[in-house]
C-alpha cells in the first residue's frame, strides 16, 4: 500500500434541525440550508466515504480494506474487524434541539439489529450562549417514572441539562438518554453504529405535518435509569497528546500543535486526526500535505513515523 495520509469526501446529511453553519464555519460545501451532519469518514453500509486525495482518490473505504487491511488497521484490529471500520466520525450543526434519544449496547444492538452499540464522544467546537445539551437524568430514575413524564410531555423536569462553550468534552456511554441543543457544532467520535432509539422530537412535524418516528418501546430496556457524569476534564499541554477519553472502543486525545511535533507509532492501530482549529503540514517520506479547520484524516497503521508542523488544535483518536 501506498502510505499517506487520506482525506475522504464529506457525506453531507440534511435534518430537520440542522442549518449552514457547517458551511459558514467549518468550510464544506454544503447542500442544503438545512445541513445537520457531515459524515467524515464511515464505513456504515449504504453511506461508505470515499477517497478524495492521491493514489485512491476514487476508492470507497470499503474497496481500501479489502485490499489493504492490515496496512490500514494494524494487524491486531484486522482479525477484529475485517473489513468493517469500527469508527464514524461526525460534524454536527444543530441550528434547533436534536431529539432526546438512546443508544443501545453492543449487545442489545447485535441482538436487535446485527450491529455495533452506539458509544459516543462529543468535543464542542462552538456554541452559541447559553447553549446547552441534555445528558442523563437529575436523579435516579426508573420506567415507571420516566414514562410518565414523557406521557405528559414534561420530560426534561427530570433530565440533566448542562451549559456548554468551546472545547468542552462529553463522554456518552450506551443507554446515556441525551440531546445536543440548539446553537451547537459538534466534532462527534462514535462507533460504527446508526442505530437511534429517538423517545422524544419537540412534537416537531415536517411540511406534511408528519412527525418523525419514535422509539419508545425498544429504548425502555436500553436506557440507564441513573445519574451519570459524562463531562470529561483534559489538560491543555502544547505538543502533547492530552487525553480526554480512553475507553475500550477509542481513544482520543486533545493536541495543541504550536511548531512541530514528531510522533513515531507502534503500528497497532490507524491514527485519525480532527483539525478543530488552525491549520497544519503532515510531513512524512519526503512529501508534505496541508490540512485546515474542518478537516478529518486517516493515517493507515503502517505509516508509524511523521511530522506535524503548524499552529492547530488537533484531535487525535485511535483504539488501544
Amino acid at each position: 500500500m501506498e502510505l499517506y495520509p487520506l482525506v475522504f469526501e464529506p457525506i453531507m446529511k440534511e435534518r430537520i434541525w440542522g442549518g449552514t453553519k457547517l458551511g459558514e464555519v467549518l468550510g464544506k460545501k454544503i447542500p442544503f440550508q438545512t445541513t445537520g451532519e457531515s459524515w467524515e469518514l464511515s464505513g456504515v453500509e449504504g453511506d461508505v466515504s470515499v477517497v478524495k486525495n492521491g493514489t485512491y482518490a476514487g476508492k470507497t473505504l470499503t474497496n481500501l480494506l479489502e485490499n489493504y487491511n492490515e496496512a490500514i488497521l494494524g494487524k491486531k484490529l484486522s482479525a477484529q474487524f475485517g473489513i468493517q471500520f469500527p469508527l464514524l466520525f461526525k460534524f454536527l450543526d444543530a441550528r434547533e434541539d436534536l431529539s432526546i434519544q438512546v443508544h443501545p449496547n453492543d449487545e442489545l444492538a447485535k441482538e436487535r439489529h446485527n450491529s455495533f452499540g452506539k458509544t459516543e464522544m462529543w468535543y464542542v467546537m462552538q456554541a452559541d450562549e447559553g447553549a446547552r445539551i441534555i445528558v442523563g437524568f437529575k436523579h435516579k430514575s426508573g420506567p415507571e417514572e420516566y414514562l410518565e413524564h414523557l406521557n405528559n410531555k414534561n420530560l426534561t423536569e427530570i433530565l440533566n441539562e448542562v451549559e456548554v462553550k468551546a472545547g468542552d468534552v462529553f463522554f456518552l456511554e450506551t443507554g446515556t438518554i441525551h440531546a445536543i441543543g440548539a446553537g451547537i457544532i459538534i466534532a462527534e467520535i462514535q462507533q460504527t453504529s446508526d442505530i437511534t432509539y429517538r423517545v422524544y422530537d419537540w412534537d416537531r412535524t415536517d411540511a406534511n405535518g408528519k412527525g418523525r418516528e419514535l422509539h419508545v418501546e425498544q429504548a425502555l430496556d436500553a436506557m440507564n435509569y441513573n445519574t451519570t457524569n459524562a463531562k470529561r476534564k483534559y489538560t491543555n499541554i502544547a505538543n502533547t497528546a492530552n487525553v480526554m477519553v480512553d475507553c475500550p472502543y477509542f481513544t482520543t486525545s486533545y493536541v495543541p500543535l504550536i511548531g512541530i511535533m514528531e510522533e513515531e507509532k507502534d503500528g497497532s492501530s490507524f491514527t485519525v486526526y480532527i483539525c478543530t482549529e488552525g491549520s497544519f503540514t503532515f510531513k512524512s517520506g519526503g512529501k508534505s500535505y496541508d490540512f485546515k479547520k474542518g478537516d478529518t484524516i486517516l493515517i493507515p497503521a503502517a505509516l508509524k513515523r511523521y511530522k506535524l508542523e503548524g499552529n492547530a488544535t488537533l484531535l487525535e483518536i485511535y483504539i488501544s
